[in-house]
């Protein structure tokens, strides 16, 4: 399915999508795609009620339990790197890893990961677009991966889009990130381990979600399921906003 133009329509309904998006992103990891030893929870940010972060979590070792490595599962990016346009590597004298604690989910299982899904309420402000930004470079910072979905265009926070404000946090540069012009969606994977590689795709509305790399490790990868999970959650959206983000009825933006 092709990705629609949410400029079309009011926030409220890409938040009810997102939260329908997010539940299908989960269901398919726990229900076979992700790895032995590793599964899935939605979460939230504080002070909201609904999901809008996707985290993956490996199992502890133990002496009852089979031992999960963080380099075990899923597809060794050396065999099959993802097939993304581009890709660049941030290396450590640009980016400083603070490993004075480590992120665990309340269980004591270990965050090995985080999927975030870009929303009209993260671009809004000029903090709110600073406060998802930190929050992606703070998880890469102790060691948790992060994809970014990100489905809307640049605006007067994010001139190049999210990833060209969480791009100049990890390489501590200010030269701004030469977002296409005509492709202005992006898809970021990030990868941690010595340094930060990033794994990136650009489209335009009306174009297929591409496959992106979801890291287990710095080392091992899953495809995260994006297409379709996107179509599962439209389906379930009202008739109304439907033809309204297909174009049948004018934009209600």
């Amino acid at each position: 399915m092709s990705v629609h133009d949410w400029t079309r329509v009011e926030a409220g309904i890409f938040h009810d999508f997102h939260t329908a998006w997010i539940g299908e992103i989960r269901s398919a990891l726990n229900e076979g795609l992700l790895p032995e030893g590793y599964y899935a929870l939605a979460e939230q940010h504080v002070g909201r009620s609904v999901a809008d972060i996707l985290t993956l979590h490996a199992r502890p070792e133990s002496s009852e339990s089979p031992a999960y490595a963080s380099h075990s599962g899923g597809t060794a990016l050396a065999e099959a790197p993802p097939k993304v346009r581009r890709r660049e590597m941030i290396q450590p004298a640009g980016f400083f890893r603070r490993r004075t604690l480590t992120i665990r989910h309340v269980s004591g299982h270990r965050a090995v990961a985080i999927l975030e899904i870009v929303s009209p309420s993260n671009k809004d402000r000029r903090e709110h677009v600073h406060d998802f930004a930190e929050k992606a470079v703070s998880a890469l910072d102790h060691g948790v991966n992060v994809l970014v979905v990100d489905l809307f265009p640049p605006g007067p926070h994010d001139p190049h889009g999210m990833h060209g404000v969480i791009r100049p946090m990890l390489d501590l540069s200010d030269e701004p990130y030469d977002l296409p012009e005509n492709e202005q969606l992006t898809l970021a994977s990030y990868a941690v381990g010595n340094g930060v590689e990033i794994f990136l795709e650009h489209l335009a509305p009306g174009a297929a979600l591409a496959k992106m790399p979801l890291f287990l490790s710095s080392e091992r990868y899953i495809n995260a399921p994006l297409e379709s999970t996107y179509e599962s959650a439209y389906r379930g959206m009202p008739a109304f906003w439907r033809d309204v983000l297909e174009g049948r009825l004018p934009d209600v933006g």
